[in-house]
């Protein structure tokens, strides 16, 4: 999948990934895609919830080893 900009959350702890997420999410243009990478498995159920709250789109989500891969497009 196509990213806009990927952010780098590995070795994170909640809220950090969230935190980070918000923060680069600001500084997209509506329509772009962020890609999360983070070590946090709780952080897929809270970006997920997050976004919606939020008004963006949570375009999917992989796992490779043990990070976890997230896109979010910007409502």
């Amino acid at each position: 999948m196509n990213a806009d900009k990927i952010l780098d959350a590995k070795g994170l702890a909640c809220p950090m990934p969230i935190m980070k997420t918000k923060k680069a999410m600001n500084e997209l243009e509506t329509g772009q895609v962020l890609e999360i990478h983070t070590t946090d498995q709780g952080a897929k159920n809270d970006l997920s919830a997050w976004a919606k709250s939020s008004g963006h789109e949570l375009l999917g989500h992989q796992e490779e080893e043990d990070i976890l891969k997230l896109w979010i497009k910007k409502g």
